[in-house]
């Protein structure tokens, strides 16, 4: 069983290969032109892992039928569970990939928190009996109306996206939720592999200390919302209190139930990121109750040598990367 030290310790020895040791020697590579063999070495690298993790789906000989993923914001879970479809197809597995978001219960069905707002993040707030049956039926091999969840409307519409399981089929699925056993209890276990997706850095400063994660996945959050959901980014620093305690409540404690692990964390992520946050950061007004978040994550990237447009277009369209930034073809 893989532990976050561990994926730490897997992800510091990697930076050691490719002779990384810190921020300053990434910084040094990447202003001398190398660093799109750092790119297309981490790619690789990386493609490896999801390769392996197809391989033992593909292995099992139709024992799983069902992968569930899940991870904390900004891990690249949606990526992650396209590009492991993308691996699952050069096995021989014939992958289905959806939302578990599509099993929201009605707007007037979801439970409500504390302070009486929706609460969207609860386990209570999917239908877990529609989902129940869904997964039991397709695993008796008959056919099922896929919903698709409209959340301007706040309820499920089906629309004619049936679904049946045949013998390499495979159905991919992430959410929240994918690791809690409790959401799925009337399906047969041994039916489903579970995956935890993360995004764990372990690139040293020069002082010794480590890159965040959570600042890592921050700064992923603020350039993906920005460019894809209109979410400006004094918004989301606002908004990341409240993730981390959904993540507190509903991720983390059910991550020991995975299967398997999977780091999306890129050597190369932080100079990428730096391009495109830094100027939404210093948008942000030092009279807004954001702002003392943002100069800290502005004085963090002072200290890194941003990629070159160059470098950038040589990340590959597959990459978990272009999910927040851009350019993605999966």
């Amino acid at each position: 069983m893989y532990t976050t030290d561990m994926l730490k310790a897997e992800f510091s020895e990697w930076t050691s290969i490719l002779g990384i040791n810190g921020l300053s020697d990434l910084n040094r590579i990447n202003s001398c032109g190398d660093i799109r063999k750092i790119i297309n070495l981490s790619e690789a690298y990386q493609e490896r892992k999801f390769a392996i993790l197809a391989q033992i789906i593909a292995l099992s000989k139709g024992r799983f039928k069902f992968v569930f993923l899940a991870g904390p914001s900004s891990s690249g879970k949606t990526s992650s569970s396209l590009k492991l479809a993308l691996e699952c197809k050069v096995s021989g597995l014939n992958p289905k990939v959806i939302e578990l978001d599509n099993y929201f219960v009605d707007r007037e069905r979801t439970p409500k928190d504390e302070n009486g707002e929706y609460d969207f993040e609860c386990l209570e707030a999917m239908d877990l009996e529609l989902l129940n049956s869904h997964l039991n039926a397709l695993l008796e091999g008959k056919t099922v109306e896929i919903p698709r969840y409209d959340f301007k409307l706040g309820k499920p519409c089906f629309e004619g996206n049936y679904m049946t399981l045949e013998e390499n089929d495979i159905l991919i699925m992430e959410g929240i939720h994918a690791l809690d056993p409790r959401m799925v209890a009337g399906v047969p276990q041994s039916r489903i592999f579970r995956i935890y997706a993360s995004a764990l850095t372990a690139l040293k400063l020069d002082d010794g200390s480590s890159i965040s994660t959570t600042d890592n996945r921050m700064l992923r959050r603020i350039v993906r919302d920005n460019r894809t959901r209109g979410i400006n980014p004094e918004q989301t620093i606002l908004r990341w209190g409240s993730v981390r305690a959904g993540e507190e409540k509903y991720i983390f404690p059910f991550q020991d139930n995975a299967d398997a692990f999977l780091n999306s964390a890129q050597v190369y992520e932080i100079p990428l990121l730096k391009l495109y946050a830094d100027p939404l950061l210093r948008g942000i007004a030092e009279d807004s109750p954001a702002y003392p978040t943002a100069r800290r994550l502005m004085d963090f990237l002072d200290k890194v040598v941003p990629l070159s447009p160059e470098a950038i277009a040589s990340i590959p369209s597959t990459s978990v990367m272009r999910e927040f930034v851009g350019g993605q073809y999966l």
